[in-house]
């Protein structure tokens, strides 16, 4: 019997291509895709939010039954064609599970009667998204270079990687550029995000490639033969980052500057936390990742190696095996989650405590805003403010504070515990957020009671605490 996979963690190569292209602003998508769900893309939100705006740059040829099994989709797709043709808009066909299904392959046609309408073959059957968008990317600058030989802009910076349906991409891009204008650096282009066909070949005058995802964008990256950085997580990376930038680009004078301004003006509220009671807090603080690999690596670095909490364990999205996931969770509640909607499902199948916070999708969450960074100072930022906040809010919920409800009731007769009963007790106590162990610990021990006294019973057994489970 083949192994059960529990809630797919990627898209598939077919929403890499849409996502990827359509960030294009003249060029038109045609997905020769059936009517239902592949017309999302074009007409809604991916993941339900906004990560991905209604798409005017997407026509989907709604494939129907009598295609799929007789006459196939060329005639339609023709159609298409001939209706979006217009100057100055680039048409690419891109194809989906069920055309490559009924084997579609449209290459021959387009050559003969629309040989400026390129195809693309999604490969949706056999690559995920991060592998789609990597080939994608590639396959763009192939397809659309100019051929002419590059011809370097000295201190110029391009970064490749933001496309539509990537996780806080606004925020994120948005502190990426500003540490590159701090350190420097002048930027040229954001590809695909912000770039045209036209401007493609202009990648390879770039003095310096930035690849904003671990997942993707780097095949493109080693093509251009230019020096490559990543997007930075965490205070020593971010550092790496600024003085890498002031080095290639022969000025770093001003990297220098820009991070002993960026110690005394963004990073100072990391050191007015450090400094705080609230700091006594980090090396009890347990969390746990499951994102994409850039975020699931990024924040292990951050939280655990520079902040000293402690990670139960960092997991990349595109390979985690959800039902171990869900079992693990189960076993061990960290005090923080950071990851996708089905994670914080599994949290809620076990009533747990645990503070989720979003990290990757599939999930409802709206990230459009620019203040919210996971990368570089800023991001370092926002993440200690979240967590720093969310512990104080932990702490107001176990105040002893007079509440307008019937007395707790405790209680009739002294109750004794086995040695036993006791151990559990305390092993179960150790599982809470440590902030809140003492009260959970009265609570549970009160709970506990009192269940022996409705018994008849005058001691707790470990019997009767695991009927509280």
């Amino acid at each position: 019997m083949g192994k059960t996979v529990r809630d797919e963690s990627t898209a598939s190569a077919y929403w890499a291509a849409a996502n990827t292209f359509c960030s294009l602003k003249d060029v038109h998508v045609i997905a020769d895709a059936p009517v239902g769900c592949y017309n999302l893309v074009g007409v809604a939100v991916m993941d339900y939010t906004d990560a991905v705006p209604y798409l005017e740059n997407f026509t989907p040829t709604s494939l129907t039954e009598k295609e799929i099994a007789s006459c196939g989709s060329s005639e339609v797709v023709q159609e298409l064609i001939e209706k979006l043709s217009a100057p100055h808009r680039q048409l690419i066909l891109i194809s989906s599970a069920e055309s490559e299904m009924i084997g579609s392959d449209h290459e021959r046609m387009l050559q003969m009667k629309f040989p400026d309408v390129r195809y693309f073959s999604s490969n949706s059957l056999g690559e995920n998204e991060w592998q789609g968008r990597d080939r994608a990317l590639r396959w763009l600058f192939e397809q659309f270079d100019n051929r002419k030989a590059a011809a370097v802009e000295p201190g110029t910076v391009s970064i490749i990687g933001p496309t539509y349906g990537c996780f806080n991409s606004p925020s994120d891009l948005a502190e990426l550029k500003r540490l590159i204008a701090g350190a420097g650096g002048k930027l040229k282009h954001v590809y695909p995000f912000e770039s045209t066909l036209f401007d493609i070949s202009d990648l390879k005058n770039s003095d310096i490639i930035v690849v904003m995802y671990k997942e993707f964008g780097s095949e493109l990256a080693k093509l251009l033969e230019r020096p490559i950085l990543y997007a930075p997580f965490g205070i020593e990376e971010t550092k790496n980052f600024i003085h890498s930038i002031g080095d290639l680009i022969g000025n770093r004078e001003q990297a220098d500057r820009f991070l002993h301004l960026e110690k005394q003006t963004t990073l100072r509220p990391i050191w007015d936390l450090w400094r705080g009671p609230q700091a006594e807090w980090f090396p009890t603080v347990r969390f746990g990742v499951i994102a994409g690999k850039t975020y699931a690596e990024g924040l292990e670095t951050f939280l655990a190696h520079e902040m000293g909490m402690q990670c139960l364990f960092s997991i990349d999205g595109a390979k985690a095996d959800n039902t171990t996931i869900r079992e693990e969770l189960r076993q061990k509640q960290p005090q923080f989650l950071f990851g996708r909607m089905p994670d914080k499902i599994y949290l809620a199948e076990t009533s747990a405590a645990t503070r989720f916070i979003p990290a990757s999708f599939p999930g409802p969450i709206v990230r459009r805003a620019l203040g919210t960074p996971f990368m570089g100072h800023s991001g370092t930022v926002w993440l200690l403010q979240e967590i720093v906040n969310a512990l104080y809010d932990m702490l107001f919920n176990f105040l002893p504070i007079q509440r307008r409800t019937e007395p707790t009731e405790i209680p009739a007769t002294k109750v004794s515990w086995s040695s036993e009963a006791e151990s559990l007790l305390q092993e179960l106590v150790k599982k809470a957020p440590f902030i809140s162990q003492i009260s959970f610990g009265r609570e549970l021990k009160n709970r506990a009671e009192l269940l022996a006294t409705s018994q008849g019973k005058n001691t707790v057994t470990v019997e009767l605490l695991q009927q509280m489970k």
